[in-house]
């Protein structure tokens, strides 16, 4: 790692604390460094991440791999991930600026861009677990909405009983939505939200995908169900829906039905966190609200 900068600055977006902005070879790059809860992937998580951001150059706007260093826990050295630095702010930090106008203009780029993930078909759902990105079977507490949802259950601290009951329907009802749907499988960035998305304030245009360490293959509306999670801006919501159906296959009439419900996978596990920090605390205030009501749409839930 002789090109490899030591003067590292944090970088905003994203929870693990584990990416860095340095120099490389005389250019700005990102390095992220693999510890804390990325030490449960195992030492070759760097590399299946540098696999998928090499998967995907030229088709979305990933960063470029520069180096990759394998984990070695016996020599207590974590494993590296260099890539090019990609220009852009956060839309997280951008969005609340944006008029209707350029919310639509955002909505209508990111759209696409989950039209061109939603073509990247894979025999089956399941984890990538080395660099040629083979797939393990997705194991059987995440293939079902009602046994994740049981599971996390004892965790979900402030639910009564009722509210449990009702949490227990609603895990029943979505999952056979899904089950009725026969979705096929393709690739999962699972993180997509405002935080991990680059935009050019000047132009619009989106500029990098970044963070791609919860890939998977999956349900091809769990990243749109992801990115309108919170989203109360119908100008951006339904620019984005409106150029996703246009782009994907296999358009569907209940795609948002379908986002929604994959999403609450994410919402019942980011619950069962809502001591740890504030993105988990509003998860579980939405999955409450959701829950009680009965409401995939339910909005209206306190800022927390």
């Amino acid at each position: 790692m002789t090109d490899l900068g030591v003067d590292l600055q944090p970088l905003a977006g994203g929870m693990s604390g584990e990416t860095w902005l340095t120099e490389y070879a005389g250019e700005r790059a990102v390095v992220r460094i693999y510890g804390g809860r990325s030490l449960r992937r195992g030492p070759r998580a760097s590399e299946v991440d540098a696999a998928v951001l090499a998967w995907l150059a030229g088709l979305l706007p990933v960063p470029q791999v520069l180096e990759v260093r394998r984990g070695d826990p016996a020599a207590d050295l974590p494993a590296l991930l260099v890539t090019s630095y990609l220009p852009g702010v956060l839309l997280a930090d951008l969005k609340p600026t944006l008029d209707d106008a350029g919310l639509t203009r955002v909505g209508q780029a990111l759209g696409t861009l989950l039209g061109r993930l939603a073509h990247v078909a894979l025999p089956r759902a399941g984890l990538f677990h080395d660099p040629d990105l083979g797939i393990d079977p997705m194991p059987e507490v995440m293939r079902d909405l009602t046994v994740w949802t049981e599971r996390a259950v004892p965790d979900l601290t402030g639910w009564d009983e009722a509210d449990l009951v009702a949490l227990r329907s609603l895990a029943a009802d979505a999952q056979a939505l899904l089950d009725e749907a026969a979705l096929r499988t393709c690739l999962v960035h699972s993180d997509l939200n405002p935080k991990n998305v680059l935009v050019d304030p000047a132009t619009l245009e989106v500029t990098g995908l970044v963070d791609w360490e919860f890939a998977h293959a999956g349900s091809p509306y769990s990243d749109l169900g992801n990115l309108l999670r919170h989203d109360r801006e119908p100008a951006f919501a339904d620019a984005v829906l409106a150029a996703r159906e246009a782009f994907v296959p296999d358009p569907r009439p209940d795609a948002l039905d379908l986002a929604r419900a994959s999403d609450l996978f994410a919402l019942v596990d980011l619950a069962t966190r809502r001591e740890q920090n504030p993105v988990a605390a509003r998860a579980d205030a939405l999955l409450h609200a959701i829950a009680t009501s009965g409401d995939l749409y339910r909005m209206d839930i306190p800022d927390t």
